[in-house]
């Protein structure tokens, strides 16, 4: 499949002298992720400071930072920080109360996204296929927990923190000794998710506000011989086989990307996402979630779509560093 170039090198037009604060790592799970990112698009701005206008940048780690020095330091904040504290919008409200223009999504809909039962209850709202699930209350005992996921989707189940990536603590369980014994490895996160097991292909679909226009990237699909797309698979590129553009017909490509975008706009997501998918044999395609801080490591999907769409590494993080001009002057 030929893949479309959809953007150019173009520079976006950015104020000149801007001091670029690349802001990541903190203390969430998802830090080594975060490091990635950040030092990859630092790099990059770097690489670009005198085409986009004698900028300078500086890498600022969340963790034991004082907050609120951040107004003397930076004009602007390029977020790559990921998980908890980071991309659940308790970063981006700190920004808009200090009056630093950030990249991506606002409070509301980062905090959305971060819940993936708050999304999933947007996409029934929105008629948009996901896995079905149960949400177990803390309080509630494991063979309650157990019986209720047993009942309602069936043995086996897909396991994952409500508020979590990169498959950290997530899993398969095929009985109740299983069940428990992940939601123990996880005894870090606050809440779950336990949805119905779904075989099939990964898949996930990039969005970028280019030029002021939102745009899907080509879809990406990843394979894997270990039991799942975990964490050693997404971080250890020997575990994985990417295609992008993925192999897919054209119709199911524009069904996945047009997709995309309606989720994108559902949880109020601002300039950049990232929507995971997981192709099913029967042809189911549902949404497993919206990440609205997206990975930015060079050899990331987003990344790679971008590069699939014509667009260089470069062009992706200005694309992604304009997106913290292009939001309206309040964003909930």
């Amino acid at each position: 499949m030929t893949a479309t170039l959809i953007g150019t090198s173009a520079t976006p037009e950015l104020p000149k002298d801007l001091r670029i604060g690349v802001i990541y790592g903190g203390d969430s799970p998802e830090r080594p992720g975060s490091v990635a990112s950040a030092e990859a698009a630092a790099k990059s701005l770097s690489r670009q400071a005198d085409i986009l206008g004698n900028l300078s940048v500086e890498l600022i780690d969340l963790r034991g930072l004082d907050l609120t020095a951040l107004r003397s330091r930076i004009d602007v904040a390029l977020l790559a920080c990921h998980g908890l504290g980071g991309e659940d919008g308790k970063i981006q409200g700190t920004l808009d109360t200090l009056g630093i223009p950030y990249t991506g999504s606002g409070v509301q809909a980062s905090a959305i996204g971060m819940d993936k039962d708050r999304v999933k209850q947007i996409l029934l709202a929105q008629t948009i296929d996901t896995p079905r699930w149960v949400t177990p209350h803390p309080s509630h005992s494991m063979e309650t927990t157990a019986s209720t996921a047993h009942l309602t989707l069936g043995w086996p189940v897909f396991v994952k923190p409500a508020a979590g990536g990169g498959s950290l603590a997530a899993g398969i369980a095929n009985d109740e000794e299983e069940l428990a014994g992940l939601l123990r490895t996880g005894s870090q996160y606050e809440r779950f998710i336990i949805e119905e097991y779904l075989e099939g292909t990964p898949a996930t679909v990039g969005v970028l506000e280019i030029g002021g226009q939102l745009t899907p990237l080509p879809v990406h699909t990843a394979f894997t011989d270990r039991q799942f797309y975990d964490y050693e698979a997404k971080h250890n590129p020997g575990e994985r086989r990417e295609v992008c553009p993925a192999d897919l017909p054209g119709m199911v490509t524009t069904m996945l990307q047009q997709t995309a975008l309606r989720v994108h706009r559902a949880v109020g997501a601002h300039g950049v996402s990232r929507v995971d998918f997981l192709l099913h044999p029967s042809g189911r395609r549902p949404v497993l979630e919206i990440n609205t801080v997206p990975g930015l490591s060079e050899r990331g999907n987003l990344a790679t779509a971008a590069g699939a769409a014509g667009l260089s590494y470069d062009d992706l993080i200005r694309h992604v560093l304009m997106t913290a001009f292009t939001k309206a002057s309040y964003v909930p």
